[in-house]
């Protein structure tokens, strides 16, 4: 199975972008800009910002000011071109503990919009190491095995960009690796993504880093 390929050279950028929470300045007048086949790491420690930096460039969080462009227009957060565009792995697992990995799976597909037959999905499930895990309900399933069926999200989006807020927690040394890869074909493709890790995760294609704060939660 291959990861679906992204249709053509993208670019994210930020101009001035500020977030506060409370009196808390988490951060300010950020800029940067990040082309097709990058990644952008995001360090810091906890409560310096990284989810928050993610979510406003998600639309799901407001910032205080600035501006987030994708191929040079404003993006309008949660419009219809914004989520067709991006895919936003959070770092609590958006999983039904009644529903089994298969459907878990579908359920998130749908949710981005994608048309992926059953066979396709129940692949990347296999894929991801859920090969005996496929019709088991997620409340059967461990921390790490959960985490997997968002590799398996990964692996069958063709969506240009990804923010990924610590995607490797509970995985072990073989789950990181399949991330690792995932990640590495996405850049390859022309895809983009940010990531907020502790790990120090070693990606092919040109990866920077941007340290936040260092203030505690």
């Amino acid at each position: 199975m291959t990861v679906p390929a992204v249709a053509s050279a993208h670019r994210l950028s930020v101009a001035g972008l500020s977030f506060s929470r409370g009196r808390r300045k988490l951060f300010t007048d950020l800029s940067w800009q990040l082309d097709a086949g990058e990644a952008l790491i995001l360090r810091g420690a906890n409560g310096s910002g990284k989810t928050s930096l993610l979510r406003v460039l998600s639309g799901l969080t407001a910032a205080d000011s600035g501006e987030v462009k994708w191929n040079d227009r404003s993006w309008a957060p949660l419009s219809s071109a914004q989520r067709a565009t991006m895919l936003y792995l959070g770092h609590v697992n958006a999983i039904k503990d009644e529903l089994s990995a298969a459907e878990n799976l579908a359920e998130a597909l749908a949710f981005d919009g994608l048309q992926i037959d059953a066979a396709m999905q129940r692949d990347a499930l296999r894929r991801v190491g859920l090969a005996d895990r496929l019709d088991l309900q997620a409340r059967r399933l461990s921390q790490g095995q959960k985490r997997r069926i968002g590799l398996a999200r990964l692996a069958l989006s063709s969506k240009p960009l990804w923010l990924l807020d610590e995607p490797t927690n509970a995985l072990d040394s073989e789950g990181v690796e399949i991330f690792v890869e995932l990640v590495g074909k996405h850049l390859e493709q022309g895809g983009l993504a940010c990531i907020a890790t502790h790990l120090p995760l070693v990606l092919a294609g040109k990866v920077r880093e941007l340290a936040l704060g260092e203030t505690s939660a």
